[in-house]
């Protein structure tokens, strides 16, 4: 069944591959963003773009008339709790635009344990007020992806930030985007938390090393320790550093909550980190 589905936060690299994937399948997708004339470059006209902000049930409110679906899509993390306040905006307009299905991205490690770091009590909020809003739901819990491999690479250097030790199952954004497409266009995993978990586990510094030897061979990876990163972050003024950092002082303790083998209703992703190194590196 196609569907008019809001994407928010539909313009980012998680987002837009999921933007593409509903409209390539048929739907008529609607994109809320902060920046529409940015947005309509990126996308064109086949999109319908709206000015919006989640802060602003107002806007939130218009941009949800006649969908029958939300995803969500945001992380900021110089603002971790923006997002937990974005979702209560959502969930407190969404039933009075007669919004049927909101989908929303999590990560693999969201748990109530983890909520000592930000970037995860944020996330954890906006799940219990998902789930306590009535509206039908999938909840999306990610692990790393593979598509922020380049984000690692400055130059002829990638940095393994940190003491980085834990595997994690890699997965490609599209591969993501098509179990969003699933959930929607066969109302499979209704009320349920996915988890989305590539087919292989790699530590990040064994995944960098396999992008750069396929995709930028020109660039070396080493490690960079915590203290050092944040001395350059204060140093350069690296706001973008210092903003990563809290997130990889917890990814050095905390790893992924989840059984890869386990089965869900909307499939595995299969993607290899070798094959898709190969794809982006004939782009």
């Amino acid at each position: 069944m196609k569907q008019q589905i809001l994407i928010i936060g539909g313009t980012g690299m998680l987002g837009a591959p999921v933007t593409r994937r509903l409209c390539a399948e048929g739907n008529a997708v609607r994109i809320l963003t902060r920046t529409p004339d940015a947005a309509r470059k990126k996308f064109g006209a086949e999109y319908e773009i709206v000015a919006g902000d989640v802060q602003d049930r107002n806007s939130l409110a218009q941009a949800m008339q006649g969908c029958q679906g939300v995803h969500i899509s945001l992380n900021d993390r110089a603002i971790p709790d923006l997002e937990r306040r974005g979702v209560e905006n959502i969930v407190q307009v969404a039933p009075r635009a007669g919004v049927q299905r909101i989908t929303y991205l999590s990560g693999a490690s969201v748990k109530q344990e983890n909520c000592w770091y930000a970037g995860t009590a944020t996330k954890f909020a906006a799940e219990q007020a998902i789930r306590a809003s009535g509206i039908p739901y999938t909840i999306f819990k990610a692990t790393f992806f593979m598509d922020a491999l380049p984000r690692f690479v400055r130059g002829t250097r990638a940095s393994v930030i940190g003491n980085q030790s834990k595997p994690w199952h890699w997965v490609a954004a599209n591969d993501y985007a098509q179990m969003v497409a699933r959930a929607y266009a066969e109302q499979k995993a209704v009320d349920q938390d996915v988890y989305v978990l590539g087919p292989q586990a790699f530590t990040l510094e064994q995944a960098l090393k396999t992008y750069c030897a396929l995709v930028q061979p020109n660039a070396t990876v080493s490690r960079l320790p915590l203290w050092l990163a944040d001395l350059m972050a204060r140093a350069f003024g690296q706001k973008e550093l210092a903003n990563a950092l809290p997130f990889f002082r917890y990814t050095e303790k905390v790893g992924e909550n989840a059984d890869a083998a386990a089965v869900n209703a909307l499939g595995a992703p299969t993607t290899t980190l070798e094959q898709w190194c190969q794809r982006i590196g004939n782009e």
